[in-house]
């Protein structure tokens, strides 16, 4: 028996889930929350959980932020990210925090019972349509760039800033007017920032800020 926990701050989505986990006679939903400060409390009060299916954008207590506060803990059970959020930058981010899977909140039924066993038994586990996105990408030749540590490759604020205007399509000029410094400044930047990541041209600098979370 897999005993379950649903934390998930829309209740017409957990009550969903419920019902078709329920009917598999190999799981056991012991409990239920709207945000993760609630499963903690529960399981501190002595909830049994195997799997947690958590979404990442949850008030109180992220999906994410649940997956570190377990980590602090001695409690085992395993987090599976069952979400909207669909681009890559996310599903990084949820691996690298210890997520055990990610799945789509469109998941069909056969898929996300798979999903739930597979993690059960120390696998990891992707959802299909973003493991094929993800394989399309990298067969295209498109690499995806995500650092193991981003934190080694320092921003200032000031590039922070020209990073994130730049994504919201000003150019050089209009940043300069903006930040009130000169067109050949904000281009120093924008270059120094090119170096620095070691990517090829201005889009894939962007590109890169956002699936390493430097921008959102």
């Amino acid at each position: 028996m897999i005993n379950i926990l649903l934390v998930e701050d829309h209740k017409i989505v957990r009550n969903g889930v419920r019902s078709l986990l329920e009917k598999d006679p190999g799981f056991n939903i012991t409990g239920e929350a709207a945000n993760g400060i609630d499963i903690l409390q529960m399981l501190d009060a002595g909830t049994e959980a195997d799997i947690i299916l958590a979404d990442i954008n949850m008030p109180g207590l992220s999906g994410l932020e649940l997956i570190a506060e377990l980590k602090k803990t001695t409690h085992k059970a395993k987090v599976i990210v069952l979400t909207m959020l669909d681009h890559e930058r996310y599903v990084a981010k949820a691996f690298k925090a210890g997520a055990m899977g990610y799945l789509l909140k469109n998941t069909g039924p056969d898929e996300l019972i798979f999903a739930i066993k597979h993690v059960h038994t120390g696998g990891k586990y992707l959802f299909s349509e973003l493991a094929v996105k993800l394989l399309d990408r990298l067969s295209n030749g498109r690499d995806i760039m995500i650092l193991d540590n981003p934190s080694d490759i320092d921003f200032s604020k000031r590039e922070t800033e020209i990073l994130t205007l730049i994504a919201e399509g000003f150019t050089n000029q209009e940043i300069a007017d903006k930040l009130f410094t000169s067109k050949r400044t904000i281009e120093g930047h924008r270059q120094s920032m090119i170096d620095k990541t070691g990517t090829r041209n201005t889009a894939a600098l962007v590109r890169f800020a956002l699936l390493n979370g430097v921008i959102s």
